[in-house]
């Protein structure tokens, strides 16, 4: 099994999508431990004298002037977690709350919260056993931290709360952790609050989503270059000369992966015939590399920010390397927030684009002789009808979703955390719009296979017909009378979202940007 070897200074996305999805082993290094040992004598030390210091020795957020007493310090940790571990609603999926459990491991193992070595190894041994406890859709204000989200997962370390376990199971975390012979933690000092106050769940789910939409932005390009072919259109717009002028490197990258895929067509380039006189394709057709380029541009943007904080620290107080024990703001989830709701606005655009294309296929009065709906008998047969009218359901859901979450906030812990960044809301609903976002393409990606398919006497492009018959291989049935449709369009989302519709077409292109 592949390892994931957790020091001091950060991780990567990789190593967080292997431990979330990948289910890979977690170790911590030598300098890791070394780490927390020295950061933990500093709060030791702290702990020790008289003068209180917030989060080793003082209440929390609005409580913190209060000075605890040595004798209450483990149950103060201890009722932290309890009181936080507050979430509400559907629980959150599995490879969110290993993405979450591991960005947290990853802060910690940095030297700069001063939990005990102990503490670290008993998170990585619960990543390793496979249980993941139960956190819930609601708590998160994403600053912070993701408090109730974290709460749950340091509540189960202590062997409360419930946790799923390797099987699927949700039982009792306690019972869990004694299966698999790991021993629940007894917090001490500063611990309680180490492991619920930081940006993990946001950014975990920001991991994910980009690569998930490197997949995406890829199957975009693929079914707008797909759509063109059956529109009869035209591949000159796609030149490089034309993308060079205008220097944006995610526009340059979508025209050359249509291009690529149209390589070799012969079905782009019928402008002057009678059957389909025009100057120009749409807008939903020409301009399709500045859309998606657009947006590929906009996730670059948001790689630079999940990658700056991928190697932060992000805890209150920290422990700094000359001794001090400081409180800080580096929890708050702006940085995070504000482009989990920029890819939002990007998709949106990317789902409505592709729809518009997607109606273009299908209106007999634009499709440049396809048959309406491309029914098989129109009248008799309603054909892709209403397959658009879902895609269009979806792209009117993804516009609500586009509303950003961190343009509001909520004050909170009487006005203490009076300013926070909702950025677990705008994750959350990233991942929604991802997942519609899938659908969409797969409605234009059935819908112009069937119409390319349609076009007879010409023949597509290679790499077209290599994503038509690995489509057919996967379930996708071609044109026909009107059949039962769900279980074509379920066929064609897990096909794009398997990643099968790149894989077929990079076998004739290589590798596509």
């Amino acid at each position: 099994m592949h390892t994931v070897v957790v020091g001091t200074s950060g991780t990567t996305a990789e190593d967080v999508i292997a431990v979330a999805r990948g289910n890979a082993r977690v170790e911590l290094s030598g300098e890791a431990l070394e780490a927390l040992a020295r950061a933990r004598g500093i709060v030791d030390a702290l702990a020790a004298k008289p003068e209180p210091v917030y989060g080793v020795s003082t209440g929390f957020g609005a409580l913190a002037s209060r000075h605890i007493s040595p004798e209450l310090r483990a149950q103060l940790q201890r009722n932290i977690v309890r009181s936080h571990a507050a979430g509400m609603g559907p629980r959150v999926e599995r490879e969110v709350v290993r993405a979450l459990m591991f960005l947290r491991l990853k802060t910690v193992a940095s030297g700069h919260t001063g939990v005990r070595p102990s503490v670290a190894q008993t998170m990585a041994d619960v990543l390793n056993a496979g249980i993941t406890p139960v956190v819930h859709e609601y708590g998160s204000l994403g600053c912070s931290g993701d408090l109730a989200p974290l709460s749950h997962c340091a509540l189960a370390l202590m062997g409360e709360g419930d946790a799923e376990g390797p099987d699927g199971t949700v039982r009792p975390a306690g019972e869990l952790l004694a299966e698999h012979g790991i021993e629940p933690v007894e917090l001490r000092e500063k611990e309680g609050l180490a492991l619920l106050n930081g940006t993990d769940g946001m950014l975990g789910m920001l991991v994910m989503a980009l690569a998930d939409l490197d997949r995406l932005y890829k199957s975009a390009d693929i079914t707008a270059a797909l759509t063109l072919e059956a529109l009869l259109g035209s591949e000159k717009v796609l030149q490089p000369e034309l993308h060079a002028i205008r220097p944006h490197p995610g526009q340059s990258a979508s025209a050359a992966n249509m291009a690529a895929v149209l390589k070799g067509s012969g079905l782009t380039g019928h402008f002057q015939e009678e059957s389909a006189p025009r100057v120009q394709d749409a807008y939903s057709v020409r301009c399709a590399p500045q859309v998606a380029g657009a947006g590929r541009d906009t996730m670059a943007h948001a790689a630079l920010v999940a990658s700056r904080e991928l190697a932060a620290a992000v805890d209150n107080p920290v422990v700094l390397p000359d001794g001090r024990v400081e409180s800080n703001g580096n929890f708050h989830g702006a940085p995070v927030a504000y482009v989990l709701d920029f890819l939002a606005i990007a998709a949106a655009d990317l789902g409505s684009i592709a729809e518009r294309r997607t109606d273009r296929l299908l209106d007999k009065n634009r499709s440049h002789g396809l048959p309406p709906f491309l029914a098989d008998d129109a009248g008799v047969d309603s054909g892709l009808m209403i397959a658009q009218y879902t895609q269009a359901a979806l792209v009117s859901e993804m516009k609500r979703l586009a509303v950003p979450a961190s343009a509001d906030s909520i004050p909170s812990s009487a006005m203490q955390e009076d300013h926070v960044s909702m950025g677990w809301s705008a994750a959350r609903k990233l991942r929604t719009a991802v997942d519609n976002l899938t659908r969409i393409i797969a409605v234009e990606l059935y819908a112009a296979t069937r119409a390319i398919e349609l076009r007879h006497g010409l023949t597509a492009a290679p790499a077209s017909l290599a994503a038509i018959a690995a489509a057919r291989e996967a379930g996708v049935q071609g044109p026909g009378p009107d059949r039962f449709l769900a279980p074509d369009l379920a066929a064609a989302d897990a096909y794009v979202r398997s990643g099968g519709l790149v894989a077929a077409v990079e076998q004739v292109t290589g590798p596509l940007a």
